[in-house]
């Protein structure tokens, strides 16, 4: 579906299964790459919008020496903000807690900021979806850290697993955004790099 890119080989940067899911259901061969333990620190004067993309574009640079002249890069990140304060993933189950009481009966911004990179192009932009989360109480939140272990996740939740279905009462934006990967977006761009 995408001509343009026959000419590359297609690697995603990224452990997530929904960030590789996601991209699979684009119908786009590609194989993924990690190399771990790349720092994620950013400016503490970035805008908190700019941070994911900053981070995407960041990873990708970690790549870009060990690249083939034919492959296209996809590095991506997500940070979920509230009130200017960006909400990483949980340090442990007590974290998780935390930040599922400060998500829970109010609205907070989930920003993917993604990096497309060949050897001869860059391009890079971010997505941002306010997701509105209902009043949950001190029980749903422990059986969902407790049952899904969510350290892995930007907010300490995934949209996708059992959280997202009792909790989610709106989104303004991208519902794969929210997932990890703002898929619709991301075909735009492939189909014109």
């Amino acid at each position: 579906m995408l001509p343009n890119l026959k000419k590359y080989k297609v690697i995603l940067a990224s452990n997530s299964p929904r960030r590789k899911n996601l991209l699979a259901g684009l119908n786009i061969d590609f194989e993924v790459r990690v190399i771990d333990d790349i720092d994620e620190s950013y400016p503490s004067d970035l805008d908190i919008y700019d941070v994911a993309e900053y981070i995407a574009c960041k990873k990708a640079e970690v790549y870009k020496a060990s690249m083939a002249s034919d492959e296209l890069l996809i590095t991506a990140d997500t940070i979920v903000s509230r009130f200017d304060k960006i909400l990483g993933k949980p340090e442990g189950k007590e974290d998780a807690v935390k930040m599922l009481q400060e998500l829970s009966d109010r609205v907070h911004e989930v920003v993917t900021g993604v990096c497309l990179l060949a050897q001869d192009k860059k391009v890079s932009f971010s997505e941002s979806s306010a997701v509105s989360f209902s009043k949950l109480s001190e029980e749903e939140i422990e059986y969902y850290v407790e049952k899904y272990n969510p350290m892995d996740k930007a907010g300490a939740y995934g949209i996708q697993e059992w959280i997202g279905y009792v909790g989610v009462e709106a989104i303004n934006g991208s519902f794969y955004n929210v997932m990890g990967l703002p898929i619709q977006r991301l075909y735009q761009e492939l189909k014109n790099f």
